[in-house]
């Protein structure tokens, strides 16, 4: 079998907090984000078999307690990913991917074997929204990975799930809408980078939590990732 190699982290602090981990990015991705920093391996073409990545993964193994499979959107190549997943669990090795959530197919594999432990989904927009900006018509798969993931998660079936906005100046508006989706889980707030827009800040974003009225995380290049919990009276204020 072959996998449409996009590159190999041997060792990450930042893609699974409190883990050591390393890195496998898949390519391609039907997602055309403006803003993705991986944008290289959108597309193209890099096969690899199976073995040569899982030998890559080996070679961490004593360093690593995870690895994280990333792209590109993982999730466009189930059976690579869930083979690679498999060989990752006989290593006793926990497993995290990032994902867009439009291949909702490939997470329910997953997680029908249990071959995941964290899935990130990343929440591009509000729904009615969806389709618009990624210019096809992915909405309803995105909310089929929502409903699989939370489920899972409520089950005790996925041990870790979390809910990710990336955020750009101008549309801080857009948590309001998102977060309402993720009731439950656990929510970052990631700072977008874009072009010559400045991204926000720190302060910024924490005025952004402000308004949610929930504990979030907030991601960025600066600081890393920080716990947030904001002014508890609002949380009060939101809840009656």
């Amino acid at each position: 079998m072959k996998v449409n190699f996009g590159g190999f982290v041997p060792l990450s602090t930042v893609d699974w907090r409190g883990r050591a981990v390393c890195t496998v990015f898949l390519r391609g991705c039907p997602v055309r984000c403006d803003y993705c920093h991986n944008r290289s391996i959108q597309d193209g073409e890099d096969f690899r078999s199976i073995e040569e990545v899982i030998s890559l993964i080996h070679t961490s193994r004593l360093l690593v307690s995870g690895v994280v499979f990333s792209g590109g959107e993982p999730t466009l190549q189930k059976a690579p990913l869930l083979a690679l997943a498999s060989a990752c669990r006989k290593m006793g090795l926990a497993i995290g991917v990032q994902t867009n959530g439009v291949f909702p197919a490939t997470l329910e594999a997953l997680l029908e074997r249990r071959l995941v432990d964290r899935i990130a989904l990343d929440l591009k927009t509000r729904w009615e929204r969806y389709d618009n900006l990624l210019k096809r018509k992915f909405v309803d798969k995105v909310q089929r990975s929502l409903l699989i993931c939370r489920q899972a998660y409520e089950k005790g079936e996925l041990p870790e799930f979390e809910v990710v906005i990336t955020l750009f100046r101008g549309c801080e508006d857009e948590a309001q809408y998102i977060a309402r989706e993720a009731n439950g889980v656990d929510l970052v707030l990631q700072q977008g980078v874009l072009g010559t827009i400045a991204p926000l800040t720190l302060a910024e974003m924490k005025r952004v939590g402000d308004q949610l009225g929930r504990r979030v995380k907030i991601r960025t290049r600066e600081e890393g990732e920080v716990e947030y919990e904001g002014d508890r009276s609002r949380w009060i204020a939101r809840e009656r």
